[in-house]
């Protein structure tokens, strides 16, 4: 199975909705175009994977939701970050960037 080259790698994508969070308050296909828009269009978040992976952060405590009116005067589920999801993205952050080190540590040098 060829995987495309804008996948993301397992375990990055709620370090990015909690990013993306950390900014603002935002319906889930803003926290979509964001990732989008920030990444240069390299990082493709499809519904299939974002919305339950919100579901999984709002389980865990980490964000919180409110039913809200968006730009386009509709009805939208907005997300906001929880001081636990805060936290919980200083240690994933952390953490990544333990793991991109590591990597780039083993490209250079093998």
């Amino acid at each position: 199975m060829n995987k495309s080259k804008n996948d993301l790698l397992p375990g990055t994508l709620e370090m990015l909705i909690l990013r993306v969070l950390s900014l603002q308050a935002t319906h889930g296909y803003g926290i979509a175009q964001r990732i989008q828009q920030v990444s240069d269009d390299v990082l493709r978040v499809e519904e299939g994977s974002l919305y339950p992976a919100l579901q999984r952060l709002l389980l865990k405590g980490w964000v919180k939701a409110e039913w809200k009116t968006s730009e386009s005067n509709r009805r939208a589920r907005f997300y906001s970050l929880t001081a636990a999801g805060k936290k919980q993205l200083g240690v994933e952050a952390e953490s990544f960037q333990r793991m991109i080190e590591a990597i780039a540590k083993v490209m250079q040098t093998a």
